[in-house]
This record gives C-alpha cells, sequence and structure tokens, in this order.
C-alpha cells in the first residue's frame, strides 16, 4: 500500500483499537467484483483459549463462513480483501467509528464519527439470557453457528439469537390464541438459511408439545439441500423445506402461511395463497414496494409529498401495506400492523397478521369502497394482490 494513503492510517487506527481491546466491529462491503458470491467481510474481537483473536465472518449470497484467526494473520487478509475484494471499511470502536471509502479511481478518504456501538462488557461469548429457545445441546442452532460447540451464543451471532426470539415472541400469543387442532400445516414462504423456521418449529413442538407439519419453500436449492440436512440431525421429523416459488409450489391445505422479506409482489402472492387456502393465521413482513410506487400518479394537493424521491418511497411502503391489511380485513381476517424487528437490525421491520374471524361477517363492500377511495386519491389503478384475487 502507499506509504501515506489513507487506507494506511485505517490500519493504523486499528492496530492501535485492538491493541487497547477497544475493536467492537469492522465490516468490509462495496465489493469490487460484482460477480462475485461474498457480499461481505464481518471482523469482530474474540477471546478464545489460545488468546486475543481475530473472528471472520465470510457472508455469501447463500452461507456464511466463520474462522478465527490470530491478529498478525487477520490484519493480513484484512490489508489483502481491502485491495482486492472491497471499496469499503467501517470501524466501530469504544470512542469513534471510522470509515474508510476507496473509490474506483484509487482516491482514499476516511471519515470519523461519534462511537454507535456499545463496547461488550468481556470479550469471550456472551451468556445467553432466558429465552424461549433454549441453547443447550439444540442442534440446528449449532448447525447454524449460533452456538458453538459447547452450546454457547456465538459473541459475532448473539443479535441473530435476539431476532429469533423476539421473532418467537412476537408470534406466541397469535399462535397460542387459534383455536385449531393439534395437528395442522404450517408453510414458511421464503424460508431462506432457515433462522426463523427452525426456531418456529423448535418452539411448536418442544414448548407447546404440538405435532406439526411444517414446510419451508425457498428458491435456493442449495439451502433446501442445507436446510434438509440439518432437519435430519436435530430429528425434527416434520420439518421438510422444498424448493420452489411462493406462486407455484404445490402444497396441500395450509392453516398458518408465513412469508418474511417477500420482496414485492411476492407478499401480495403469499396473502394470496393463504386467503384462498382460507388460513387461520396469515403474517407477513413485506420487503420492497414497488409495484404501487411505480402506479401512483398523484395530480393533487399529495403531489407535494410525492415529487420527493425518498417521501415517494416512503408513501409507497405505507399505501401498500395498508392496502394489504384491509385487502385481508375485507376477507375475513382481523388485522394488526406492527414494528417487527428494531431499526438497528433490518430496515425491513413492519410485520402483518391476519387471523381468520369465523364468527362476524365483515362489511366487504365497505371496505373495498374505502380501498377504492385510497386508490383514487393517490391516482393507483390496482394493487397488485386485488388482481390476484380476482383471477
Amino acid at each position: 500500500m502507499n506509504s501515506n494513503s489513507q487506507t494506511d492510517i485505517f490500519f493504523v487506527k486499528l492496530q492501535s483499537f485492538i491493541n487497547k481491546k477497544e475493536l467492537i466491529k469492522l465490516t468490509l462491503a462495496g465489493k469490487r467484483d460484482k460477480t462475485s458470491d461474498l457480499k461481505k467481510l464481518i471482523v469482530t474481537a474474540v477471546e478464545l483459549k489460545k488468546g486475543y483473536c481475530l473472528n471472520f465472518i465470510y457472508r455469501h449470497n447463500t452461507k456464511d463462513i466463520t474462522k478465527n484467526f490470530e491478529i498478525a494473520e487477520g490484519l493480513k487478509l484484512l490489508e489483502n480483501a481491502l485491495e482486492n475484494d472491497f471499496y469499503n471499511g467501517d470501524m466501530f470502536t469504544k470512542t469513534e467509528n471510522i470509515n474508510l471509502i476507496i473509490l474506483p479511481n484509487g482516491n482514499q478518504q476516511i471519515k470519523t464519527n461519534k462511537p454507535t456501538m456499545v463496547a461488550p462488557s468481556t470479550f469471550s461469548h456472551d451468556k445467553p439470557k432466558d429465552r424461549l429457545i433454549n441453547t443447550h445441546e439444540n442442534i440446528y442452532l449449532r448447525e447454524l453457528e449460533i452456538t458453538n460447540a459447547i452450546w454457547e451464543i456465538r459473541r459475532e451471532m448473539s443479535d441473530k439469537y435476539k431476532q429469533i426470539n423476539q421473532y418467537i415472541e412476537l408470534l406466541a400469543p397469535n399462535l397460542t390464541e387459534l383455536s385449531l387442532s393439534k395437528t395442522y400445516h404450517l408453510v414458511d414462504m421464503g424460508s431462506g438459511k432457515g433462522y426463523l423456521t427452525f426456531a418456529l418449529y423448535d418452539y411448536l413442538t418442544n414448548n407447546l408439545k404440538l405435532t406439526v407439519k411444517m414446510t419451508g419453500v425457498e428458491f435456493r436449492e442449495e439451502l433446501v439441500n442445507t436446510c434438509n440436512a440439518i432437519a435430519k440431525k436435530a430429528n425434527f421429523d416434520n420439518l421438510t423445506f422444498v424448493k420452489g416459488t411462493i406462486e407455484k409450489t404445490d402444497l396441500e391445505h395450509i392453516d398458518i402461511l408465513i412469508a418474511l422479506h417477500a420482496c414485492d409482489t411476492a407478499t401480495d402472492e403469499a396473502i394470496y395463497r393463504g386467503i384462498k387456502s382460507e388460513a387461520a393465521l396469515i403474517v407477513c413482513a413485506p420487503c420492497c414496494h414497488k409495484q404501487i410506487r411505480k402506479a401512483m400518479n398523484v395530480t393533487n394537493e399529495l403531489s407535494n409529498v410525492t415529487r420527493f424521491g425518498i417521501l415517494k418511497e416512503r408513501q409507497a411502503e405505507i399505501i401498500t401495506d395498508t392496502l394489504r391489511a384491509m385487502i385481508l380485513e375485507a376477507y375475513g381476517y382481523k388485522t394488526n400492523v406492527f414494528e417487527f424487528i428494531s431499526l438497528e437490525h433490518t430496515p425491513k421491520n413492519v410485520m402483518i397478521v391476519g387471523k381468520k374471524v369465523s364468527d362476524a361477517k365483515p362489511n366487504k363492500e365497505q371496505i373495498l369502497n374505502n380501498i377504492a377511495a385510497i386508490k383514487k386519491l393517490y391516482g393507483i389503478e390496482k394493487h397488485y394482490l386485488e388482481t390476484l384475487l380476482e383471477t
């Protein structure tokens, strides 16, 4: 590297914070090769039996690879990664945040800000609090690398463990209120790496003692195979992962449908399948709202809001999810919309829950008239979910 480059300064600071044991987290992102499967590199400091080390999480499209390195080796690997793999480095420490930006033309700059992360009290693995999901001898947590070989939460996965438990805590009241038979079919659309799918199956079978058939639907075959292998190791006999899409996967009757972070109209496809199956519970955490954003054609006073790109995007999110909730109500569901996971974990933080109401008929005509009024206000011709329900 150049003797006086901003990158050199960045690494001098990094070495200093490591020496003082004040490094909280380092993230390398902004991949140089857009075709690369490696998306991000996350580094934290850990205290192991062999001493103070750097823990690397190589985040790929479909998997995470975790490795520990001694300090000197880890620093060399980081230098190499910034030279060859990534443009940006974000360092979080006890006293300041440092952002390194490398432009494609080679220009570099460093920005320093006030600290935003709280340092852990110890660099050893965190001791888990009382949670709905037990860690001891819980095989799927170990296989997903949330816990280590002695069932302790890995420090770098503590946020994921908290997210899993918050998810179960949010769903628990809705699940216990359902008047279903002891055996029912739950489908998780877009199950991904399976973190939340495994946790929910664990909670239903081991905490609530229910006999549940559960299906995880995922388009990426590698993840399907990995999750099925983990389910087998964990003896989760009634949990199966299948390759497919939300729209086309052949499924038997669905009692509970879950779709977390299904992109754009995939959320509508999931809600549609839940409504058509008369599912007792539909749970969605929408992601992206492109369809309504493109469909909005505001010509009234609200045009002063939607002329700003970021505000139009936020309006589109609110209108999309409002209409989804109202359409669910029109088809006999009691709906609720609330925060799922705090913004520090993910910007996709809205959850829509619809519970089928059997003892009351909705005023469908009135709800549809209200939907039409909102669409007229924003110059929207059709919500995609409406189109699906009309077929």
